[in-house]
């Protein structure tokens, strides 16, 4: 435990790296997946769940939780930490990727971004020193820099003036973001797929100075190949020594893959919403527990998973009670889902801590090649 934010970086194979996060609740281990808490909650999960499948961070969002409860009720309740019950570490996001995405009728300008809330139609005004703001009032322990994320495929002339418009709002973010000893701002890097605009971005984000980095605009619609060709490059414009976040990201093969190319730390929101729409994510690719073929099945969903879905629960009954809509199927479905992403994490620390990252890559892959078919 310690009283201010630092980044140890402990060892690297290849471009993968492993280290801790240090913070004042907590530690954090990297390669991190944070699990998404939207609206102040996992979804269909309790916070000392979410903990018990080895989550060291969570992550939680500006537009949401200013839209509703609102960031000054949160901040009179005693701030996001007590009022969702989880102690350990909580990074929220700017903002900015929701406004672009779910919100109506913006209206973008220097100042900031006007819209309308997608749940009341309400109108608001997001600018960067808002967006710290309710962030701070939020009581967050990694804040995200307000920026604009324009959806991908984009012009080349329309990426330049949106990155250039996230840079100069990201030194906003850093005057309002003050002096936090014990919290740390994140800057993000933009560019879309141009490989000078993100060499841009990220000198423009290494003089003002942040305290970790994370590579925006992507998983916005440009495909994994695409993605990965970004990815070859970009964390490697970003400082060594400090964390690299990359937004929104993803599938199991994603992560991997981000992991491989310098990536520290993501996020997304998949293991729980597709364990609330019957899917869930094993060793040997994605389980559909909807389809009939389970309803006779006594197996668990992954014979080497320890989590309770699979250690207490047959596929035939976890095929049951999607079906009958029970509540529970969400339940089990998304713990076993965050409880293999997590072990995903912690399989690639190992690894890389023990310089065996390719070999562990190489049967991640072999895995899944099998298919869910094969006998578990």
């Amino acid at each position: 435990m310690t009283a201010t934010f630092s980044f140890d970086l402990k060892a690297t194979d290849g471009k993968a790296r492993t280290g801790v996060i240090n913070t004042p609740r907590g530690d954090i281990r990297t390669p991190a997946f944070m699990p998404v808490g939207t609206a102040a909650t996992v979804k269909a999960m309790m916070p000392e769940s979410v903990a018990a499948t080895g989550a060291d961070i969570l992550l939680g969002n500006t537009y949401h939780l200013m839209l509703r409860p609102t960031a000054e009720r949160i901040d009179r309740l005693g701030g996001l930490h007590q009022f969702m019950n989880w102690d350990k570490p909580i990074l929220t996001d700017s903002g900015g990727f929701q406004v672009m995405s779910l919100s109506d009728l913006r209206k973008l300008t220097e100042e900031g971004v006007t819209f309308k809330s997608h749940i009341d139609g309400s109108r608001h005004h997001l600018t960067p020193e808002r967006s710290m703001e309710i962030q701070k009032l939020l009581g967050s322990d990694i804040v995200m820099c307000f920026d604009e994320c324009p959806a991908l495929p984009a012009d080349r002339k329309r990426i330049q003036e949106s990155m250039e418009l996230s840079m100069r709002w990201a030194q906003r973010s850093r005057d309002a973001f003050g002096d936090r000893p014990g919290h740390a701002l994140f800057g993000i890097q933009q560019g879309g797929l141009e490989e000078d605009l993100r060499g841009r971005s990220a000198e423009a984000l290494r003089a003002i100075e942040f305290d970790g980095y994370a590579v925006g605009g992507l998983a916005v619609g440009e495909g994994q190949e695409a993605m990965f060709k970004v990815l070859d490059f970009a964390p490697d414009q970003l400082p060594v020594d400090k964390p690299r976040y990359l937004m929104g990201v993803g599938k199991p093969d994603d992560i991997v893959g981000a992991v491989k190319r310098g990536i520290d730390m993501m996020d997304c929101v998949l293991p729980s919403r597709s364990g609330r729409t019957g899917q869930a994510f094993t060793r040997r690719g994605v389980v559909n527990i909807k389809n009939a073929r389970h309803a006779d099945d006594p197996r668990p969903l992954d014979a080497e998973c320890t989590c309770p879905a699979c250690s207490n629960y047959s596929r035939a009954y976890l095929h049951h009670v999607f079906r009958a809509q029970e509540m529970i199927s969400g339940m089990l479905l998304t713990w076993h889902n965050l409880h293999y992403f997590q072990e995903i994490m912690a399989g690639m620390r190992t690894a890389i801590a023990a310089g065996a990252f390719a070999d562990w890559e190489a049967d991640f892959h072999a895995g899944r090649a099998k298919g869910d078919i094969a006998p578990l």
